[in-house]
């Protein structure tokens, strides 16, 4: 074989080669079979099936914790405002019975709907709303988050809030559902900025928030308090915007958004000379660190879901779960 009849045949080998290799790739294409950056696609957070899995996971978690009181039950499924809020009533829980909650009851979570937000990077999320067994007829809002794709989906939010007080959301063709940007200036409030907003409020008023049990009632609720002779209460609030309680919303039809946010809460509450604070129940005292003598400070972490308008307009807060996760006595 001469030279030139040698290197053809390679050539038509190399071509032949790349030829092959090109229709493997637009058969991996065709299929479906690519790998994408989830860091810059475009993408659902979840599949439907995916979300479906993630609340049963979750549920079952959350009752076998429930059931023993041992807050390493669920710790892989929660996280953030819900990990703080829950966590705490676990322990409490198991100090006052280490032998499991008497009173436990599962939890059912039936026709789930699940609204999941089509956008690029991390974190990824979505929404379960939910009939629940307990908190009557409210729905239950679960916001479910992971930062990639080698974490469980854990539930950073939840919210029980009144059935038609549930948006209908924004969505594509094909179902699925728009994120607002954190720093998003088309609705009255940017998402990134309601938990300063809400913990200015609580402090001063002003009308930034719709009335409502979370704001002009709780608001009323501390002024009241605080005129009780023989005993001072003082309040701190601020938001919780970093990590896993960082605010997280959805567009709505209207083009408005339903946010969900954090917010930290203090008490301290100090008695008059020669009287002493009284610790309010068991609960109270297995999550209070220090001897309770002149004063009491509790500590909370409370999450909102808030229907902010698109350009301007009270934010309405539909839902709240507030719960005491610390408390130092002196």
């Amino acid at each position: 074989m001469s030279r030139d009849r040698s290197r053809r045949g390679l050539r038509r080998r190399d071509r032949n080669g790349l030829i092959a290799a090109s229709l493997t790739a637009m058969s991996l294409t065709v299929s479906g079979c690519v790998v994408v950056h989830g860091e810059r696609e475009v993408l659902p957070a979840a599949g439907r099936a995916e979300a479906a899995r993630a609340l049963a996971q979750f549920t079952a978690a959350y009752n076998r914790a429930d059931r023993t009181y041992d807050r390493s039950l669920d710790a892989g499924h929660v996280t953030g405002a819900l990990a703080d809020i829950d966590g705490a009533r676990l322990t409490a829980g198991h100090a006052n019975s280490p032998s499991g909650n008497p009173n436990h009851t599962p939890l059912t979570l039936t026709d789930a709907k699940f609204t999941i937000p089509k956008k690029a990077g991390w974190p990824r999320w979505f929404v379960a709303d939910a009939r629940g067994n307990k908190g009557g007829d409210q729905r239950w809002l679960l916001v479910f988050t992971r930062r990639d794709l080698g974490e469980p989906w854990k539930v950073a939010y939840l919210t029980l809030v009144a059935p038609g007080a549930v948006p209908e959301f924004k969505k594509d063709g094909d179902g699925w559902a728009e994120a607002v940007p954190a720093g998003s200036t088309r609705l009255a409030v940017p998402p990134a900025d309601l938990g300063k907003e809400y913990a200015g409020y609580l402090q001063s008023g002003g009308k930034t928030f719709a009335d409502g049990r979370s704001t002009s009632a709780w608001r009323a609720d501390r002024a009241k308090q605080a005129r009780k002779p023989g005993l001072v209460r003082q309040y701190i609030d601020e938001p919780l915007t970093h990590g896993d309680y960082a605010p997280l919303a959805l567009r709505t039809a209207d083009g408005g958004a339903l946010v969900f946010f954090t917010t930290h809460h203090f008490e301290k509450q100090t008695a008059a000379a020669g009287t002493s604070v009284p610790v309010p129940n068991k609960d109270v005292r297995a999550l209070t660190k220090g001897e309770v003598k002149q004063s009491l400070t509790l500590e909370f972490v409370s999450n909102e879901a808030a229907l902010d308008p698109a350009g301007s307009g009270p934010v309405s807060v539909v839902g709240q779960v507030r719960g005491l996760t610390a408390a130092q006595g002196s």
